[in-house]
């Protein structure tokens, strides 16, 4: 009996598949990059000023994203971003054995990086052209889920298989060698790609909305982009906006660069001395959890009671567990359980708060060109991460970790600030 064939058109087969699509690149550049440079021997000053330049796409991603609606379809923009994506993750596995794996894979990590933010842009206007309104709202849900599901394999399943790697418990020629194992585990995430973009080649249908606008040119697409661009710094309160945007999470922009390196570092250098199977499992899986639980519960307690009663709770939530890593680095606990609970406790944290990020910035974004704005406002979201996550390094270098995590919690006072201010625009 023949198997019936799958509908191309049912959302179940290439929604969740696409954001997970979505997700893993994204992870791939922010953290697991962060990861695999600390294993290979780069100073946490290198690691935080090279990955941070890995931001820029998604900042001016608002840029380039009128001229994918103006050349070909969403469709075609998604399965060539997939597959220039496995060619990214594919270069950066060749190079990491190289002399020279620095410059290489950071070339490689720039084109994955592009290719991911495309990608972005693409499968978020794919997502409302090929779903129904009602679709759309069901999904959304699912979609944010597969996302989040990608961050839970790419820093934790990935990591953890990684360091199991790296002790030669899965494949024993990879035991002390860490640049094979890393190099195994950027081609696994290739091979994955190069089937995802087969699969979606096949998979995802083809709405008759998925057209590129031959009616409008490039000159005309640039014009109405400018007049938007410049309508967003017209907006009232528009430098309230940007201190809100760009202090709200400059505390975390930091820490989340040190994170990981600080449970990897060497007590001798301040650090927790933690292999990378048991970063995998603390940051990647419990960590990823427990900002999923936290992003949750702030949207229930804001549907209930709104974003002004909640903001400044949110922003103080977002800010307040930093002060476990000051412990953390004082301390110097022995168990992984304590590590991996107060690591739970801050993205919990995070994951609450950052529901109050998200909301005010569709607040801001409201009126015309609110899709644009939103986007623009991303891109300056994106900054905010990028700019202080240059020097973090510097930073802890220049006066330990201990020093570091104290000068995070300093940086938090601002984004409190923010938060008290622009509560009264609510």
């Amino acid at each position: 009996m023949n198997k019936p064939a799958i509908n191309p058109n049912r959302p179940w087969t290439w929604v969740p598949s696409l954001y997970f699509a979505e997700g893993l690149p994204y992870v791939a550049v922010m953290t697991i990059a962060l990861i695999m440079y600390k294993r290979l021997g780069l100073s946490n000053a290198e690691i935080t000023f090279y990955t941070s330049w890995l931001y820029l796409p998604w900042v001016i991603k608002p840029l380039w994203s009128p001229f994918v609606d103006l050349i070909k379809t969403k469709r075609a923009w998604i399965i060539a971003m997939q597959s220039l994506i496995a060619a990214g993750l594919a270069g950066v596995a060749f190079f990491i054995p190289t002399t020279f794996f620095v410059q290489a894979t950071m070339a490689f990590f720039w084109l994955l990086a592009f290719s991911s933010a495309t990608h972005d842009i693409a499968a978020d206007g794919f997502y409302i052209l090929g779903l129904s309104e009602a679709d759309q709202s069901f999904f959304v849900g699912i979609r944010n889920t597969f996302y989040r599901l990608a961050m839970i394999f790419g820093q934790g399943l990935l990591v953890l298989l990684a360091g199991l790697m790296e002790q030669g418990k899965i494949i024993h020629s990879t035991a002390g060698n860490i640049p094979l194992a890393w190099s195994i585990i950027f081609y696994l995430m290739a091979a994955l790609f190069i089937g995802l973009a087969l699969y979606h080649n096949r998979i995802l249908p083809h709405p008759s909305a998925d057209a590129p606008r031959k009616d409008t040119t490039a000159n005309e697409l640039l014009n109405n982009f400018l007049t938007t661009f410049v309508s967003f710094f017209q907006k009232k309160d528009i430098g309230l906006i940007f201190f809100f945007l760009l202090t709200y999470r400059l505390g975390e922009s930091q820490l989340v660069k040190l994170a990981s390196p600080f449970l990897l570092d060497e007590r001798s250098a301040g650090g927790m001395a933690l292999d990378t199977a048991s970063v995998g499992i603390i940051y990647g899986t419990v960590g990823v959890i427990a900002l999923l639980v936290g992003g949750i519960l702030g949207g229930i307690v804001v549907s209930r009671n709104g974003l002004k009663r909640w903001i400044i709770p949110m922003a103080i939530a977002i800010n307040l567990p930093n002060v476990l890593y000051i412990w953390l680095a004082i301390a110097q606990p022995d168990s992984v359980w304590i590590a991996g609970t107060c690591v739970a406790i801050e993205q919990l944290g995070y994951g609450f708060g950052f529901t109050a990020f998200t909301l005010y910035l569709i607040h801001a974004a409201q009126g015309e060109h609110s899709t644009a704005h939103y986007a623009i406002g991303t891109g300056f979201m994106a900054l905010g991460m990028m700019i202080p996550g240059m020097a973090a390094g510097w930073i802890q270098e220049a006066i330990g970790y201990t020093g570091f995590f104290i000068w995070v919690c300093v940086c938090t006072i601002p984004g409190i600030v923010a938060a008290v201010m622009v509560r009264r625009g609510l």
